[in-house]
């Protein structure tokens, strides 16, 4: 039976029943404590992003078998340890994420920062975004999770504000400038795109009125032309994304191998193992272009599951906000929202760019794409989303526990189930 449906007869049960069906909820309640579909959809697509990786780094063994699969089994390990950050991080209680939120921006901000000064920050292909302390670290991963804690618990604090009081209207947007001047000097331009529509995204959710939204907007567009036409680097991928096959053999070489690997694809791809295109040609094949040769490989029929399973883990994501809402855990809400737009968005940009529909950038496509970094920090947010479906589900439960004990209909507990 149903909770709800539980609830409609425990209300008008006699007591001895009343005593059975609150037994009952605690045991719906601790299945429920995790949300399955949640954790086999990102299982599923973390084991497809693995396989893919295994396969398309075979190029970068660079004619050494033992150095065949060292990314593959890297990969393993990224996921892994996150996987064992996540379960340690789900025990935290959200209360603890919404008060500590401003220290963790603080941190991680001082992290892009340090990335910009000689002898700490690692040059890689002209782009300085990581840090070596042993292993690479990449502070702009941290930053993407450490700025949707803090903007919920900022829209908890400040909602009622956001829609009057021009400073705190103002407070997300110049968090978002600074952001972007420090990651635009790395240079990184993906992840200022990304960063700065999740925080457009969250005031929206938040309640910002639709003329001060469109005001940003305005501001916004003209900024991100400014800073693509004031690259040289940044211009010349724009043109060549606009005329790919205007210069295949260099400036547009990545995008046309890109678009060469989802062609052959066809509808059931050439097999796994049996990518051509990462075999040297395509640049990047176990990072950013990993949806590529997974096109090549499988086809429509994997391209369409890949989609499909970001499309579910995204909708999951809104779904357990909408519960939180509903169970009146607003930091909850605003905290999956985030995570769930920010997880839709950058694949969103990662696949459009494999695909030729968006200029090529260098970002990563979640729990597929190789890289440290950005494994452990999505294991870490998919947490979060899990820690919110717990706490709603807990809280659901006690009020209706407490319904029952009292024998008092109540129907806004009812609506929440």
């Amino acid at each position: 039976m149903r909770l709800n449906d539980e609830m409609s007869v425990a209300l008008e049960a006699p007591p001895a029943r009343r005593r059975n069906i609150l037994r009952e909820t605690a045991v719906i309640t601790e299945r429920n404590i995790v949300d399955w579909h949640f954790v086999l959809l990102i299982c599923v697509l973390a084991a497809v992003g693995l396989v893919m990786v295994f396969s398309a780094s075979i190029s970068q063994s660079e004619g050494a078998i033992e150095k065949t699969l060292v990314y593959g089994r890297n990969q393993s390990i990224y996921l892994l340890l996150g996987a064992l950050i996540g379960s340690a991080l789900w025990r935290v209680p959200l209360s603890t994420w919404e008060r500590h939120g401003p220290l963790l921006l603080a941190i991680s901000f001082a992290g892009l920062v340090l990335v910009l000064i000689p002898g700490i920050g690692s040059n890689v292909n002209g782009s300085q975004r990581w840090i070596k302390i042993g292993v690479s670290v990449q502070p702009s991963e941290i930053y993407k999770v450490a700025i949707i804690i803090f903007l919920a618990g900022f829209f908890v604090r400040k909602g009622e504000q956001i829609r009057n009081r021009i400073g705190v209207f103002m407070t997300p947007l110049l968090i978002a400038a600074l952001s972007a001047v420090v990651l635009l000097m790395e240079p990184d331009f993906g992840a200022t795109v990304v960063i700065t529509m999740t925080i457009v995204a969250m005031m929206f959710i938040a309640g910002v009125r639709f003329l001060h939204l469109f005001a940003v907007i305005g501001v916004l567009v003209p900024a991100a032309i400014s800073a693509i036409l004031l690259s040289p680097y940044r211009k010349t991928r724009l043109f060549s994304f606009m005329n790919p096959w205007d210069d295949p053999f260099d400036t547009d070489f990545q995008l046309t191998q890109s678009l060469i690997a989802v062609g052959r694809g066809s509808w059931s791809g050439v097999g796994v193992g049996s990518s051509v295109q990462k075999m040297a040609y395509l640049p990047e094949a176990h990072t950013d272009f990993v949806f590529a040769v997974m096109a090549e490989e499988t086809g429509l029929l994997g391209v369409t599951l890949v989609i499909g399973l970001f499309a579910l883990i995204v909708s999951r994501c809104f779904r357990i906000a909408r519960n939180a809402e509903r169970a009146g855990h607003d930091f909850g809400a605003h905290l999956a929202t985030g995570i769930g737009f920010w997880f839709g968005l950058q694949a969103f940009i990662n696949i459009g760019s494999n695909m030729g529909v968006l200029p090529t950038k260098g970002i990563t496509l979640p729990l597929f794409s190789y890289g440290g970094s950005s494994m452990i920090m999505v294991c870490v947010a998919c947490a979060l989303v899990l820690r919110v479906a717990r706490e709603s589900s807990e809280q659901t439960a006690a009020e209706f526990t407490r319904a029952v004990a009292t024998r008092r209909e109540t129907p806004e507990v009812l609506r929440r189930v």
